[in-house]
């Protein structure tokens, strides 16, 4: 303690004293605002008293002369009563008996005092510092300053002691004028992000933001950024630099630093561009780091912005900056991508002519790339160059050399690379199986397109579907035989194909006149529990009718014997004997026909009935020709073909029939017009037949043999009713409608083959609908 002078009991001590040696007095007044706390006694030898003088007062430290340097006197320094309390506090640390200590000191310090004291206590320990600001708190004296505090949020670990931090910052914000403290708040925030604690450090943001302070700084908007950024919350760091811009807080280079990228990865390209733009406007800032600007050039290019990605890797190059293998990558694949395969290809050679070397993506991409676009060659070798710098191919690039050269047809290449993708380890993917059979069946490789659809299935892959996709190339390219051949391979190695592809490769048997081998297939077809619809059967005997051979006629007799249709029975039916059949032929026909579902196969009996009458014309069969035409008429199968207009005009419309079922209609339909008009007396002004371009020679050379009044025109023969009433009367008209010349269909037909020789029934007789046309 520092005493003015002695205290009361050494009146006893100074009176065994000389009196030269007796206490003195060592000021007469106190300094303004102190007072004595006791009376001082000076004795003389005798122990009487000389004089009595007010003392034992707290002393100012630093002021007034307090300490005796032999027999002068001297103020005690501030420095050195700032150390006597950071003496004490670093002894005591802290609790009561570090209070009282402090407590008890005869010169209470000042709050410049305590901040010289607190200056002086070492930054690696803040227990001492935090009981000295402690009990300061509680003196009278005590005068809260922004050096204090922000000194105590330096010292304060956040790891440790982030409670501390926080009431800080709350007794801070609570204070009347929070702006007098910018520097403890900046302080607070700042150590609080820097440390990674996130939610301590933002919710101490958003107080100060709601309570309007606006005397944050730079770093600390900086280390609140970089910490939301590392934690993947870039919504909330652009919060915090909309907050940064309304404050007014200038943003030096690290602010562009972070929010530069951080805009343009989360797809804020233009509010990035134009930071970018002010960093480089900006004085004192300087150029960009290689990361911002790998940044740009990575997202710029992604997004397809090339020409401004282009632009921002010139000026990269330009500033200074080496281009990484990264950045080169990001600007090939983006021209790559967008088709710019020549300016992808330039900027690789200038990669290359640079040093760099290419990572194992950038090659992969660029080998698939020029492989895709057809640069085969260019492919194989940056390929070659792949593999010679140590890169081990993927399944996917090996898979798109071969599918590429495949496609173009070049089989030895894409053999090579297929054998070199099995030696490498590499397991070939079901494209490239794929790809790989359809070129060789293409080339038609039978043998190696076998060899390799073992290999497929060896590799587990099912092969059914793709092995039926083979047989399709052959039966579409038109090679039966190879078809046939690859079928019995299919049969050896245990494969099955589906009915359609059966059905479909019969046709084609039919087609080539392989009947031999087409009856096989149709009876697995029946085997296989496949129904043989109208149409199938239809078409079997369309080849029938065009059959010139007795062998061929005989095969396709057994063909449809095969199919178990039930219109073979009926066909059958139709050539015997009444005594056979039981009943009248005209009877029999519309039994059949009322067996037939006509609302699934309308088009395909009408497909049926054109076909017959062509078959029943040639055989010489009129009478039943005309019999199922006229059952065909009656179940409205052909409900436009007859038109009567009263006394105006009749008509016959044949356009959409074959040759024989034109014949037959015309005949049948001309019998029925003679009736009317001979029996009934009804007489139209004209009667036109509308046969189209393609039967109006047919129909026309017909009537003529029989001097008919028909006039030839583009698509019609026509003649005035009266006319042809008076044809109707001749003897051999009335013989040739009632089909009582014997001899007139052999000759007629006779006509008919030398004019249509090669002429295919089917095609000529209809215009099927397309959905039919497309099931055959």
């Amino acid at each position: 303690m520092l005493l003015r002078a002695g205290l009361p009991h050494l009146r006893r001590r100074a009176a065994a004293l000389p009196r030269s040696l007796a206490p003195r007095r060592l000021s007469s007044d106190p300094p303004p605002g102190a007072e004595w706390t006791d009376t001082v006694d000076y004795l003389d030898e005798t122990g009487e008293v000389l004089s009595s003088a007010p003392g034992a007062r707290p002393a100012v430290p630093g002021a007034e002369p307090t300490i005796l340097s032999g027999s002068s006197a001297h103020p005690l320094p501030r420095p050195a009563a700032a150390a006597r309390l950071a003496a004490l506090a670093l002894r005591l640390r802290s609790g009561p008996s570090l209070s009282a200590a402090l407590s008890a000191l005869p010169s209470p310090p000042d709050p410049a005092l305590l901040l010289l004291a607190a200056n002086s206590l070492p930054a690696s320990d803040p227990v001492p510092l935090l009981s000295l600001v402690a009990w300061a708190r509680h003196q009278p004296w005590f005068v809260p300053s922004d050096d204090l505090s922000s000194l105590v949020a330096a010292r304060l670990p956040p790891a440790t002691h982030s409670s501390d931090l926080m009431s800080l910052f709350d007794d801070t914000l609570a204070h009347p004028d929070p702006a007098a403290f910018p520097k403890t708040l900046n302080t607070v925030v700042s150590a609080l992000s820097t440390h990674g604690l996130l939610e301590p450090a933002f919710y101490s943001f958003k107080r100060l933001r709601d309570a309007g302070f606006r005397g944050l700084g730079t770093p600390t908007y900086n280390a609140l950024l970089s910490l939301l950024l590392t934690r993947g919350l870039a919504f909330k760091a652009f919060e915090v630099l909309d907050e940064m811009s309304v404050a007014g807080c200038a943003l030096d280079k690290g602010t562009y630093e972070l929010a530069v990228p951080a805009l343009a990865r989360a797809g804020r390209i233009d509010a990035s561009r134009k930071l970018f733009d002010e960093m480089r406007q900006r004085d004192g800032v300087g150029p960009a780091s290689p990361g911002v600007y790998s940044t740009m050039v990575d997202v710029l290019a992604k997004s397809g912005r090339l020409d401004a990605a282009m632009g921002m890797y010139r000026e990269m190059v330009a500033v200074g900056h080496r281009v990484s293998t990264a950045v080169s990558t990001a600007m090939v694949e983006g021209l790559v991508k967008a088709g710019k395969l020549d300016a992808g290809m330039e900027l690789w050679e200038e990669m290359r002519r640079g040093g760099l070397r290419p990572s194992f993506g950038l090659y992969t991409m660029v080998v698939e790339a020029n492989a895709r676009s057809g640069r085969l060659d260019v492919a194989a070798k940056l390929f070659g160059d792949m593999e010679k710098s140590g890169f081990f191919p993927t399944p996917a690039t090996y898979a798109c050399l071969v599918e590429m050269h495949a496609s173009a047809g070049q089989v030895d290449i894409a053999m090579r690379m297929y054998h070199s993708m099995a030696n490498a380890g590499t397991r070939p993917g079901l494209s490239t199986f794929t790809s790989l059979l359809t070129m060789l069946a293409n080339k038609r490789l039978l043998d190696l397109a076998a060899k390799v659809l073992l290999e497929m299935k060896a590799s587990g892959f099912p092969i059914e579907v793709t092995a039926s996709d083979l047989l399709m190339i052959y039966i579409k390219d038109g090679s039966t035989e190879l078809a046939l051949k690859w079928l019995r391979f299919m049969g050896s190695a245990g494969i099955r194909t589906n009915n359609f592809i059966i059905r479909q490769l019969f046709e084609s048997c039919m087609k080539m006149g392989l009947y031999d081998s087409a009856r096989p297939l149709l009876e697995t077809y029946v085997g296989a529990a496949a129904k043989v619809d109208m149409i199938l059967y239809t078409s079997i005997l369309a080849h029938l009718v065009r059959c010139q051979n007795e062998d061929s006629e005989r095969a396709i007799m057994n063909i449809l014997s095969a199919s178990r249709h039930k219109a073979h029975d009926f066909m059958c039916g139709l050539f015997t004997g009444p005594e056979q059949r039981k009943k009248p032929v005209l009877s029999f026909v519309r039994e059949f026909f009322q067996g037939i579902d006509y609302d699934n196969e309308e088009s395909a009996t009408r497909y049926f009935v054109n076909v017959l009458l062509n078959y029943l014309v040639l055989m010489g069969q009129m009478n039943r020709a005309r019999c199922v035409w006229k059952v065909a008429y009656e179940n409205k199968l052909f409900p436009k073909a007859i038109v009567f207009d009263q006394h105006i005009a009749w008509s016959l419309d044949i356009r959409n029939l074959s040759v024989g079922a034109a014949l037959v209609a015309t005949v049948h339909t001309l019998h029925r017009f003679r009736k009317r008009m001979l029996y009934y007396g009804v007489v139209p002004r004209r009667i036109k037949l509308v046969t189209g371009p393609t039967l109006k020679m047919v129909v026309a050379q017909v009537l003529a043999s029989l001097e008919s009044p028909f006039e030839v025109s583009k698509v019609v023969l026509r003649a005035p009713g009266d006319s042809v009433l008076e044809w109707f009367k001749k003897p051999i008209v009335q013989q040739f409608l009632l089909n009582e010349i014997p001899s007139k269909s052999d000759v007629l037909m006779h006509r008919l083959n030398v004019m249509f020789p090669s002429s295919a029934p089917e095609v000529r007789s209809l215009s099927l609908p397309r959905s039919l046309g497309m099931s055959r």
